[in-house]
């Protein structure tokens, strides 16, 4: 479970997230947890350290977060 201003990594690498496509060398961006959007299944709303084609902030599985 991760909480609010958590600092953490993000696995981006073949998602697509409001029609960009991140390729598979976004292993890492670096970001932090604004809020927890679902339960189950765990997703988080993480803001960005750095936009992406314009976006800053991505809803992202837990399984595909980890602590920074």
């Amino acid at each position: 479970m991760f909480e609010p201003n958590q600092r953490v990594k993000v696995n981006l690498s073949g998602l697509t997230i409001k029609g960009v496509a991140f390729s598979q060398n976004v292993p890492e961006a670096l970001g932090s947890i604004v809020k927890q959007v679902s339960a189950e299944p765990s997703v988080y709303l993480v803001e960005l350290l750095f936009s992406f084609k314009g976006i800053k902030r991505v809803e992202v599985p837990e399984d595909r977060i980890q602590r920074g």
